[in-house]
């Protein structure tokens, strides 16, 4: 990755609280436990895994930056939603652990010396990984479950619509 290109994913990784927060103020509240399908999340359960990955993100970057070359941890998605019963999490407290975890995490990669972005750690699903794909992966996390929320409202305004 260029230094132009990490400098503009930086600013953007930055702004990821704000990015989710408004695109929340998009759905009604009402409609937060909603799943198109059984197998489906809804946007409360995409806002805890979306801060319980950013709780292994951070932990990642402070790998990558404090001992290069150690395993970074995997887990399990579906299991973490279903075995932590995401519905009976609270939204609002996990939006707040999310901004903390994001902020100080940015704060720290903004002063990141440039050898830090070709470190290595070993993910036991995707390989050796670079500061860098750790940057990308994490840019992206946010505005993807963006989508993925946009399409669960679309999913239940259709039904809503379909009911009557």
């Amino acid at each position: 990755m260029s230094e132009s290109e990490r400098v503009a994913k930086i600013a953007s990784y930055g702004k990821a609280y704000e990015t989710l927060k408004n695109s929340l103020e998009m759905f009604p509240h009402e409609m937060w436990k909603f799943k198109p399908t059984e197998d489906s999340w809804s946007i409360h359960e995409i806002i805890i895994h979306v801060t319980d990955s950013e709780a292994n993100s951070y932990i990642r970057c402070r790998r990558f930056l404090a001992e290069p070359g150690e395993p970074l941890l995997a887990y399990d998605q579906n299991r973490w939603a279903s075995g932590l019963d995401y519905h009976s999490q609270s939204p609002e407290d996990a939006l707040e652990l999310f901004r903390l975890l994001r902020k100080t995490s940015y704060d720290l990669i903004k002063l990141a010396p440039d050898e830090a972005w070709s470190r290595e750690c070993f993910h036991p699903e995707n390989g050796m990984m670079t500061m860098d794909d750790w940057l990308d992966t994490y840019e992206r996390h946010v505005p993807e479950h963006v989508v993925q929320m946009r399409s669960v409202f679309e999913s239940w305004r259709r039904e809503r619509e379909e009911a009557g």
